[in-house]
């Protein structure tokens, strides 16, 4: 059987799925909101919505936030193959594409798909920069006029995939995760290249101002004022409890 044959990647994704729902049970998430209102897990969240973090910690949302009514943009490489199907399983929705491959029809899927859903971006990714933002989410924003909201997150020494492009983050067992999100941020409709190219640096510059907070928090351990207890969304599959 092929490395890449389709049942591989089935049962690739339901495997990673399993794993990262009891690995990541295991964490103490702590966030602090900007309004909580932005969040789809919180009935007050009635708008929809663009949610955009860094590549390297896609683990935590996805984990925390499956089954919210949010479509995720992956790549259409077939390195993504399994990850579609544990995003599946997770509770997403998803549309295939990157600013490389199948970029236009991605943008299509995706300004279909914020009609409806919410939306959910790593604006560096698939394969960076680290940490620097692509236009795409500013050019959704501005098309749909959803207002883009960013997620800093930070983990207490996170293991890193020092191969990877972007440093890939894995939390340790036990460990503390924390966030700190955004409010609304609304980019004026219909702006032109030189607009699009002034707001992707200001909301570079507020994605990376709010990750580098949720990390030194995470590694701090000290209580904010304003800090609450992150929830998973509830639906997670059928698991045992961690060891």
């Amino acid at each position: 059987m092929k490395l890449d044959h389709p049942l591989l990647h089935r049962l690739g994704g339901l495997l990673g799925a399993a794993v990262v729902q009891v690995w990541m049970r295991t964490l103490d998430y702590k966030v602090a909101y900007a309004d909580p209102s932005v969040d789809p897990i919180f009935p007050a969240c009635c708008r929809k919505r663009i949610y955009i973090f860094w590549h390297e910690y896609i683990l935590l949302p996805f984990y925390l936030r499956g089954h919210c009514d949010i479509s995720l943009l992956l790549s259409r490489h077939r390195d993504a193959e399994a990850l579609s199907h544990a995003a599946g399983h997770m509770g997403f929705s998803f549309v295939r594409g990157s600013t490389n491959r199948g970029g236009v029809a991605a943008l299509r899927a995706m300004l279909d798909a914020g009609r409806t859903r919410h939306l959910t971006i790593t604006p560096d990714g698939p394969r960076g920069p680290r940490r620097v933002l692509a236009p795409g989410c500013i050019y959704l924003a501005s098309r749909l006029q959803m207002p883009l909201v960013a997620m800093g997150f930070g983990c207490d020494r996170p293991w890193r995939v020092q191969r990877a492009w972007d440093r890939f983050a894995i939390p340790r067992l036990w460990s503390r995760v924390r966030a700190v999100v955004s409010g609304d941020i609304c980019i004026p409709p219909d702006i032109d290249r030189d607009e699009v190219e002034l707001w992707r640096s200001r909301v570079e510059e507020e994605l990376n101002r709010l990750t580098a907070g949720a990390e030194q928090w995470a590694e701090s351990g000290r209580r904010r004022n304003d800090q609450q207890r992150l929830f998973r969304a509830t639906r997670p599959l059928p698991l045992p409890p961690p060891w």
